[in-house]
């Protein structure tokens, strides 16, 4: 990540713009809150983030942003534990000054693992994290995060409890997943732009019925044995049983074609891999699946579905590499504003801090200090602003 001038040493004018970012970013997403100390708190608590060392403890951000005394830390923690702000509104505003700072992309839903012994944190238990394939002990999180620009940022969160909480423990797996994402997607005042859902096995009857009655386009990650019918009649399998959907890629991949996409990885490079869809049926709806190689020797690497059934697959793939975006931005600052920082047994503390940690995070990006992997705009550069009427409010 660049942090400076590239000595070693601080870049006190780097540090200006940073600071000039989060006090104009403060000042517009914590106008929701009505008090003017909890306004400021909000701003107080950002900053700690991002001037504390190590572990974002309350006590670590007293010391950097106040007098660090006893009161002082009381003061942070009353705010994020015991206070009864709303988060909500916060988050809206979050979503609204990025679309006035960027043009959206696409909103991408991603989980987050957050290991973590114990038993006093909130939603810690034996969870199963999808990307890694395998059990862990800790917290199980999900955030939807606005892309724009090869950079991104976390904008609503939900805690997978399981069944060990009073609030959000009713929600299934697939529920917690994608809570709040098609209707942050609906009311953007960006313009409505589609979901990628970065959840192995999110697919759902549930799931795609929730963004089709919001009339919000989505792209949703398949697994490779998930059952599916032929909806293209041009196939010898059309109207035979379901098939799995690596079995259906395997049957079409003499109709691969080269894609060529910008690696999120390497600012300005470019790669190139083969893409196939097919029509097919899930749910009782009229699908796309489309499957990605890297080697045409193998099995596709990743297989999605979507209801953007008339979209050319090289469209669609371009736009499933905004999870790569997604997982660079988020391996660049996680630990520097903290996102899995907190270990309350508060679940409203748990959204409180997220929430603010998402604030320091929009901070590092509109202040340049987030790496950019995007052909237009290297490590460093800041997103263009321009002007929206419809967020003039913000």
């Amino acid at each position: 990540m660049n942090t400076g001038s590239g000595t070693g040493r601080p870049d006190p004018m780097g540090e200006d713009v940073v600071g000039e970012a989060v006090e104009e970013l403060c000042a517009a997403v914590f106008a929701p809150l009505r008090r003017r100390d909890q306004r400021e708190r909000g701003r107080q608590y950002v900053r700690g983030l991002l001037a504390a060392e190590g572990r974002k403890s309350i006590r670590n951000m007293a010391l950097q942003t106040g007098s660090g005394g006893a009161a002082e830390e009381q003061a942070l923690h009353h705010f994020i534990a015991g206070s009864t702000w709303d988060w909500q509104p916060i988050r809206t505003a979050l979503a609204h000054y990025l679309a006035r700072s960027a043009p959206l992309s696409a909103w991408v839903v991603q989980p987050m693992a957050i290991p973590r012994g114990g038993e006093h944190s909130v939603g810690v238990g034996n969870r199963f994290d999808p990307h890694q394939g395998q059990m862990f002990r800790g917290q199980q999180a999900f955030a939807t995060w606005f892309t724009s620009g090869g950079v991104a940022t976390p904008v609503q969160w939900r805690l997978f409890l399981g069944g060990a909480g009073p609030v959000e423990s009713a929600d299934s797996y697939e529920a917690c997943a994608v809570a709040g994402a098609a209707e942050l997607a609906q009311g953007s005042a960006a313009g409505v732009r589609p979901v990628v859902l970065d959840v192995p096995d999110i697919a759902t009857r549930a799931t795609l019925a929730r963004f089709a009655q919001a009339r919000v386009p989505v792209v949703a990650r398949i697994s490779p044995g998930a059952r599916l019918g032929v909806a293209d009649q041009r196939l010898p399998s059309y109207g035979a049983l379901p098939m799995a959907a690596r079995d259906i890629l395997q049957n079409v991949r003499g109709m691969r074609m080269p894609v060529e996409w910008a690696d999120p990885e390497r600012a300005g490079a470019r790669r190139n891999s083969l893409v196939a869809a097919v029509r097919v049926l899930l749910a009782g709806r009229e699908m796309l699946l489309f499957g990605e190689w890297s080697d045409a020797r193998r099995l596709p690497g990743r297989m999605w579905v979507t209801d953007m059934t008339r979209v050319a697959p090289g469209a669609l793939v371009r736009l499933t590499k905004e999870t790569g975006t997604v997982s660079l931005a988020a391996g660049a600052s996680m630990d520097r504003v903290g996102l899995r920082d907190f270990a309350g047994r508060s679940l409203s503390g748990w959204h409180r801090h997220v929430t603010l940690a998402s604030v320091a995070h929009a901070g590092l990006w509109l202040g340049g200090r987030l790496p950019v992997a995007s052909p237009g705009l290297g490590p460093g550069a800041r997103p263009s602003r321009r002007p929206s009427p419809a967020l003039a409010g913000c």
